[in-house]
């Protein structure tokens, strides 16, 4: 059995010496613990060798497709006639049964022994050391990604993110500058700002015009529709504005040169945009036209950066700010970032705008991997991407239409209800009522409503009846309640008086018995007096 063997420098056939150790696959590491038993194993046949860095590349892209090279079928012809010949590729095994005509083996014993071959290489191959193989593995790596990914100067991305953000900053500085015209110019012709809306034909009426006093004798066909023109010229008649000098004027006039200067070569650099979005990223500018898609480039960094990003990173990207806010408050996170710009989220419904932006995102990164990894240049992928999601939309907006009028599936239907009808039969418990001609009289109409008229009168009366008596019953009842209360104020008036009575009373005998314990020490002394006169 010969084993089939790739290496950076070239490839290898090694003999297998004792097939009989391919049975023992779990005892197998050991035979290749050390050079000396790995020998024991296996021996080198024949080795071809690279001749330079493209050949090994050419080689290394065509065994990742499972094909072998012209060299390597000469080589194998030359070495494995009658031979078994282990591979670590199957299908590449396949291959080479199919056109040479050699019986090809992978199995675990096979890639077991590749395993202990690939640990013993610098020992089993004479002259190529292991300061030789690291650098041609390194090289030979680099090419392939190199080769892979396929770089050249028309899939450089930076151009498109240079001009994103010099569009997005003309923008800003053509609506400063367009904001000064219109304040400068509308001390002479206030109202001119709201006859012309546009900022780019408001500094061509004004660069056109100078004056108000001219805009009689121009004709502004050129840049006005006829409606607007007539007004402008009515309006310029009977003018509020103030008077401006010459040189005001020249200034104003510079300033509308600038204008338009920058609006043209934003116009240019808008045209740039596009050619480079569709030629670096087709399918990226299919689902989400060329100035989204340019912005979600330079807010990634790059397109290979921006392939690496999953689904729901694209969904959202340009809103981390208030993402980490709602993830610190616990609030709900936003559903969607630069991607709620794209037209296909602008015409969805308010109530479907997140689920479009999710199916929107998933598809968006699906075209941003193909178009920075892929091969083709065409947008096909990214239109029919963009059919799947028009579909999908109109189909959440049929579904909210149907939850709206109320005719979904499941929904039961609602049957009018007749009390004269039995549950699963056309019978009727009761005869129809038969057609009463008298209700077609009309004086039999106005009597009916005089009786319903007096009737009403009469209930009127004996409820204002009904009122009175009950009036009446609480006015006595009040009369007999303010009596009693009366009553009980005399009471206590009376009792209060007879408590006064008793105290001065009371005071009056404390009075008397005060004057007689006065008088009665007096009293003593005059009959002692007495007594000492008899004796």
């Amino acid at each position: 059995m010969l084993v089939l063997f790739e290496t950076p420098a070239g490839f290898a056939l090694f003999k297998v010496l004792d097939e009989g150790k391919l049975s023992k696959v779990d005892d197998l590491w050991k035979d290749f613990s050390s050079a000396d038993t790995a020998r024991q194993v296996v021996k080198l046949k024949a080795f071809s060798k690279f001749e330079n860095t493209s050949e090994a590349l050419a080689a290394a892209t065509l065994l990742i497709d499972s094909k072998p090279t012209k060299g390597l079928r000469k080589f194998l012809r030359a070495h494995c006639d009658g031979e078994t010949l282990a591979v670590a590729d199957s299908k590449l095994g396949n291959v080479i049964k199919d056109k040479l005509q050699i019986e090809c083996v992978h199995n675990h014993a096979v890639m077991e022994l590749m395993r202990g071959v690939r640990s013993q290489l610098t020992e089993l191959i004479t002259g190529l050391g292991a300061q030789d193989l690291a650098p041609m593995s390194l090289g030979l790596s680099h090419s392939l990604s190199r080769y892979k990914l396929k770089f050249s100067p028309d899939k450089v991305d930076t151009m498109i993110i240079q001009a994103i953000g010099l569009l997005d900053d003309l923008d800003k500085e053509l609506n400063t500058y367009a904001m000064r015209v219109r304040e400068w110019y509308g001390w002479h012709f206030p109202e001119l700002a709201k006859i012309v809306q546009d900022n780019i034909l408001y500094a061509k009426a004004v660069k056109l015009m100078g004056y108000r006093t001219n805009a009689a004798k121009l004709d502004f066909s050129e840049v006005l529709s006829e409606e607007v023109e007539t007004e402008l010229k009515e309006a310029a008649v009977v003018s509020m504005g103030t008077e401006i000098s010459d040189l005001d004027l020249i200034n104003i006039k510079d300033l509308c040169d600038q204008v338009l200067s920058l609006s043209e070569y934003r116009a240019q650099l808008f045209d740039y945009l596009k050619s480079r979005m569709n030629t670096i990223a087709p399918n990226l500018t299919a689902l989400v036209g060329e100035l989204v898609g340019a912005r979600l480039i330079a807010h990634g960094g790059s397109l290979l950066n921006l392939a690496k990003q999953p689904g729901s990173t694209v969904q959202i990207l340009g809103a981390e700010k208030a993402l980490f806010r709602a993830l610190k408050t616990k609030h709900a996170t936003p559903k969607y970032g630069l991607i709620f710009h794209a037209s296909l989220i602008g015409q969805a419904a308010p109530k479907i705008k997140g689920k479009m932006s999710r199916s929107l995102a998933a598809k968006t990164a699906l075209a941003i991997r193909y178009d920075a990894l892929g091969d083709s240049q065409d947008n096909s992928m990214g239109m029919e991407n963009r059919l799947k999601l028009e579909a999908r939309l109109r189909n959440l907006e049929g579904r909210e239409l149907g939850r709206s009028a109320g005719s979904t599936k499941g929904k039961p239907k609602i049957e009018v209800y007749n009390k004269d009808q039995k549950k699963g039969s056309g019978a009727m418990i009761t005869p129809a009522k038969s057609y009463n001609p008298a209700a077609d009289s009309v004086l039999g109409r106005l009597e009916a409503e005089a009786e319903e008229a007096q009737m009403d009168e009469g209930k009127k009366d004996e409820k204002k009846k009904k009122k009175k008596v009950v009036t009446d019953e609480e006015a006595d009842e009040d009369v007999g309640k303010e009596e009693k209360k009366k009553k009980k104020r005399r009471h206590a008036d009376e009792e209060a008086g007879e408590v006064q009575n008793g105290e001065e009373k009371k005071k009056k005998k404390r009075k008397h018995a005060e004057a007689d314990e006065a008088e009665t020490p007096s009293k003593k002394k005059e009959k002692k007096k007495k007594k000492t006169t008899e004796v």
